[in-house]
């Protein structure tokens, strides 16, 4: 039986159940795109979707794996900002949008981010992809691993940058899981953000910026994240926006043109942010509970929230109790791995599981030396006998 801390703590909060509120009210916000999805970010709530399953050409948006990609390496240390990519001439050679690499160009990773983040290079997310998988094929096998760790089904990626191939698809939902993901990166909007901003800017051939997600302008609280356009795809977006604790992921597929695709996500962001609000509970980092560590090189160790929680609730609800529920593995044996997941926080609504945010072990343990368990075991010898 598993070990349960602070069970059924009542909290003065509404919640909502997993499932398309705007739907339930007759409200269709993107009545032009051929798929669309609205979600919360904190607890993955969807507040609106339409045909969001449906397997549809990305294009661009395909990018967002790639920055996560990006992004994960950066975090694992096997990337630096400051390091320099070079540019091959397979990579300067792709069309579409681009920042104009030349074959042989080195600039550092946080320069690329930028080109693919604001410009959506086409030929910097190929460079980045050779850089960091060997070639683009090799990078795309790494995306797919990817898109089945995060349990989508619905998604195959056939290159880094959304350009028409075989067999590349996508859905709404699964891009707005990805973008979920990727906004786990906090330091992703410091780019994503920028509406404009140079490349080579104090060399002879500076390249001026611009954002091809003009909402990051416009619109109050947006900061992100990646537009798409082929003549297959037709125009998709994937955008973010924050207001006071409550931040939404917005994904459009297949509108006519760019100026209705902004005007639907606009009108989703409206809704959420009319409609809903979020009540933060954990901060990335916060220690949740402890666990018990068998043959460790300590007893104990800390389980904290990998991410921000909070929870999402209708503007005008009364306050209702919840119940929040820790529960934690009850044998955990050493080693242990800094962020391996050991135990849960459960939200629940009158028994019903509305939320729910995994608990991850906060730096590692290792096995314990002969010498620890033996003065481990003296010492509770005298603590019985006394």
């Amino acid at each position: 039986m598993q070990n349960k801390v602070g069970l059924f703590v009542a909290m003065m909060l509404c919640l909502l159940p997993f499932s398309s509120f705007a739907q339930e009210s007759g409200v269709d916000l993107a009545p032009n795109a051929k798929s669309a999805i609205l979600v919360e970010v904190d607890t993955g709530t969807v507040i609106y979707e339409k045909n969001s399953h449906e397997k549809l050409p990305p294009a661009s948006i395909t990018k967002v794996m790639t920055m996560l990609l990006i992004m994960e390496a950066i975090d694992r240390g096997e990337l630096k900002l400051t390091d320099k990519v070079r540019t091959s001439e397979y990579a300067a050679s792709m069309g579409g949008s681009q920042i104009f690499l030349e074959p042989g160009e080195m600039m550092s990773v946080e320069e690329m981010i930028k080109g693919i983040a604001i410009a959506s290079g086409n030929d910097a997310s190929v460079a980045m992809a050779e850089h960091l998988g060997g070639t683009e094929q090799g990078f795309v096998t790494k995306m797919n691993q990817r898109v089945k760790e995060l349990g989508l089904q619905n998604t195959n990626f056939a290159n880094t940058n959304g350009l028409p191939a075989e067999n590349h698809y996508s859905t709404a939902h699964d891009i707005a899981m990805m973008s979920r993901e990727l906004l786990k990166h906090e330091q992703i909007t410091k780019y994503t953000s920028l509406y404009q901003d140079y490349l080579r800017k104090d060399s002879s051939k500076p390249f001026w910026l611009v954002n091809t997600n003009k909402l990051v302008r416009f619109y109050p609280g947006a900061d992100g994240l990646k537009t798409g356009y082929t003549s297959e795809a037709k125009y998709c977006l994937t955008a973010t926006a924050k207001r006071d604790n409550m931040r939404v992921v917005a994904v459009v597929m297949g509108e006519p043109d760019s100026k209705t695709r902004n005007k639907e996500i606009t009108s989703m962001f409206d809704y959420a942010f009319s409609q809903y609000q979020s009540f933060p509970m954990v901060k990335k980092g916060d220690v949740i509970a402890q666990v018990e560590v068998n043959k460790g090189s300590v007893d104990k160790m800390n389980l904290v929230a990998p991410q921000q929680f909070g929870i999402l609730a209708k503007k005008g609800e009364k306050a209702e109790d919840f119940e929040k529920e820790i529960i934690v593995k009850e044998k955990v044996v050493a080693p242990i791995r800094q962020g391996e997941v050991l135990g849960e926080m459960i939200i629940r609504k009158q028994g019903t599981e509305v939320a729910k945010l995994t608990l991850v072990a906060e730096a590692n343990v290792e096995k314990a030396t002969w010498w620890q368990l033996m003065k481990r075991s003296t010492k509770r010898l005298f603590m019985i006998q006394e």
